[in-house]
């Protein structure tokens, strides 16, 4: 009994430690901390860089066959769907990383094979953050899912929802980070 249940908890350990495992970081900003100026949109009167930050990942779940990432603002005031920022998919599984400015809209600065969605802003490719003036900062939530298919099936013209949808459906596991953006003028 005791050596079946030292199996269990061990194989639990495994387990967490593999879940826990998977991370995602940035070296333009730090969990929780503030956008910067340069990944702020330039628009609907932000006057950013919009460049999308570096993103970096190791320890994905094993079998992982691709990856696909989603930038959602959930505090967004659109009636409580929040805002797409960023959805790119078929990242290849040997990809570990994105730099800085990856999310150019016609998708050159992307790993081969890898590809955007259109996000809130209308087209595809990295919008950066531009809330409410006065609102309270926004979360930026950047979710890296490693999937179990070397690529999602999805008709041109695909929505972030539908998108979202389909890595929902195949993803193994996901690493998570936020940051935050508000402003006051």
């Amino acid at each position: 009994m005791k050596s079946t249940l030292l199996a269990i908890s061990l194989a639990a350990v495994g387990l967490n430690a593999q879940a826990g495992g998977f991370t995602l970081e940035s070296a333009d900003f730090k969990p929780q901390a503030a956008l910067k100026n340069e990944q702020v949109f330039n628009g609907f009167g932000c006057t950013g860089g919009n460049v999308s930050p570096a993103l970096a990942w190791k320890n994905p779940p094993k079998g992982s066959k691709s990856f696909a990432l989603l930038v959602h603002d959930p505090d967004a005031p659109t009636g409580g769907s929040g805002w797409w920022h960023w959805v790119v998919v078929n990242l290849p599984a040997d990809a570990t990383q994105l730099r800085a400015g990856a999310g150019k809209a016609d998708g050159s600065a992307l790993p081969a094979g890898a590809a955007q969605i259109n996000t809130d802003f209308g087209a595809p490719g990295w919008g950066g953050p531009c809330p409410p003036v006065g609102d309270k900062p926004h979360r930026y939530n950047f979710t890296l899912h490693a999937l179990k298919v070397e690529k999602l099936d999805l008709p041109p013209g695909a929505t972030a929802a539908l998108a979202g949808y389909m890595i929902n459906a195949n993803s193994l596991g996901k690493a998570s980070l936020t940051g935050r953006y508000g402003r006051s003028k």
